[in-house]
Formats: C-alpha cells, structure tokens, sequence
C-alpha cells in the first residue's frame, strides 16, 4: 500500500522524477524522501504560475457574472474541502455513501490542494504531532509562512501517508484521484472557459468570455480559496483565543472562521476532533456543521458526531472563546 521513499535523503529527486509529479504523483514519490525538508521550485511551478495568472484579470477585465461564478466555486469547493476532505476523510466524524464521498472529494480536489488521501493523511499526522518537532506545519516550531504553505513546497511533504489512512486508502477510486490530482483541476479551468466562451455567444450583454471566466472563475476564486484554507494551519495557531487548555497553541478565530465555512473555531476542533461540529456554542459560526445537519435530514449522511455537552462545558468563558481575546 504505501509507496517508499527514497532510502538516502541526502538525494535531491531528479528533474525528472519532479516532473513525473506533476502528472503521476504516486509513481513520482518514490524518488522523495519524507524527511527531505528542501523547497521544491520545480515541482511547484504549477503553484507559482497560477498566482501569477492572477495579475491576467487586469487584462481580461471583470463582470458581475464572473464574480458571481468566483464566489460559487470559492463557496462550493471550501464546503467539498472542509465537509469531506477534512471532517469526512480525516477525521470519520460522519458516514458517507461512496458515491458521496467520491463526488465530494472530486469537488475538493478540484480546489488544487492535492488529493483526498494526501490531505486527510497529512491532517492526520498534524493531529499526532501538533506543534510538537514532527509537526511540519506549525507556526511555533517553524515560520509563520512556512506553515502557511511552504510546507507543502518540500520534497518531503509530496509523497501521500497512505499509511495513515488505510481506511480509505483501499478505495480505488480515491486512489485514482489521488494519483493524478492535476485531472479535476484541469477539468474545471476547461469548464470555466467553456462557460465563459457560451455566454459570450448567447448573453453578450453579460460581458464576460472564455478568458475572463477561466481568470476570476479558476484562477482567481482558486488562489484565494487556497490562502484562506492555509490560514487555518498559520493563523488559527498564532491568533486568536483558546477556550481549552489543549496542549497546542491552536486558536478560535471568528474571522477565520468565517471566510472558511466555520473551520477557524481551531482550538474547539483541537479538544475535540471526533465531532462534525466545530463551532461548539450556539453562536460560534459553522454553516459547514449546518449543511451537514440538513443533509442529514434528507438521509445523505448519516451519524453526524455531535460534541458533548461536558465538552462544552470544560471551556472558558464567552467572552474569551470569542477568538480574540486570548487568556
């Protein structure tokens, strides 16, 4: 099941073996070592360039369609990310049909944030070590932009731990999208095109085209999607408040939470990550636990994790776990 790294880590993958990651990442990661903590330019090219391609918008202009498609995709896949890959796939707070499970995490994939195994995987391995010296994505024991994303950028954070997930890891068809993690991705800058292209031809008065809706609609909607999912890895453990005395640094912050679907309430997910729910008072805002409630009122979902109530009760005051003030 688990694809071995290299056994010197003193090798440097080859140019080539960095390129194959674009395309194949599990034929690819046996030439990265997991201790390997060497920026990877090459193989994150793909990043860089479209951040870049942001800077087209000013080229392409905007319309009040394209931003309407932006902010779906952004509001779409943030759900897929944070209903799926994270509370589903990381964490098994709640049960799934595969079919859901498969088209949740096509949707997430989409985002460009790597594949449904990669993802819970490494969560999973930040739950066991956080903020301690194995956790390569902590604030305290790193820079604040290295667990913002350049962790990420390292030889040794490529290769998928499907050691820790062997739950889903027999899953072909997840394995499938977790292998070539470029496929989504691409699959969805063509459909923006299209779109884009479409109204051109039958609403030329909405102003929008191929190019201009492949910009805000892809690009744009996915670079911002990508930062405001980092935020939780470097700002929810450096801002904020704590209503629980976890061993971590992890913080509540409400801002954060609202720009991520109710993920920013970090320090309740740390005391207690078997729940679906993270906002753990009536105020704390989590549109995802929400939709999952909903969702399983229609019978989709099933076996939503509540929090418990003496969980609850273990945390400080209101007015300290608003995710800002910090004790």
């Amino acid at each position: 099941m688990n694809n071995p790294p290299l056994e010197n880590s003193s090798q440097s993958p080859s140019c080539a073996s960095r390129l194959l990651g674009w395309v194949d990442s599990y034929a690819a990661s046996q030439h990265f070592h997991d201790d390997d903590q060497r920026l990877d330019w090459l193989r994150n090219l793909p990043f860089v360039v479209l951040h870049i391609a942001c800077l087209a918008a000013w080229w392409t202009g905007v319309s009040p369609v394209a931003l309407v498609v932006m902010a779906l995709l952004f509001v779409v896949r943030m759900f897929a990310i944070t209903a799926v890959y994270h509370r589903l796939l990381a964490h098994r707070a709640y049960q799934a049909p595969r079919w859901l499970t498969f088209f949740g995490s096509l949707v997430a994939n989409s985002s460009g944030q790597r594949g449904p195994l990669w993802w819970a995987s490494h969560h999973r391995l930040h739950h066991r070590d956080s903020d301690e010296a194995a956790d390569i994505h902590s604030p305290v024991v790193h820079s604040f932009i290295h667990a913002h994303m350049l962790w990420f950028m390292t030889s040794g954070a490529f290769r998928t731990r499907l050691e820790m997930i062997p739950d889903f890891a027999q899953r072909v068809e997840l394995r499938l999208l977790d292998r070539f993690d470029w496929l989504s991705p691409l699959l969805l800058a063509v459909a923006c095109f299209a779109l884009g292209a479409w109204l051109n031809v039958v609403a030329p008065g909405l102003g929008t085209n191929g190019w201009q809706m492949l910009v805000w609609g892809f690009v744009v909607s996915t670079v911002v999607l990508a930062h405001a999912t980092f935020t939780v890895n470097s700002l929810c453990h450096t801002w904020g408040g704590r209503a629980y005395a976890t061993p971590d640094q992890s913080r509540n912050n409400w801002l954060i939470a609202l720009i991520t679907l109710g993920e920013g309430w970090h320090n309740n997910h740390h005391r207690y990550p078997l729940t679906a729910r993270q906002g753990f008072r009536w105020w704390q805002y989590d549109p995802t636990w929400w939709t999952l409630c909903g969702m399983q009122v229609m019978g989709l979902i099933q076996g939503l994790k509540p929090v418990p109530q003496r969980v609850v009760d273990e945390g400080y005051p209101a007015r300290r776990e608003s995710g800002i003030i910090t004790p």
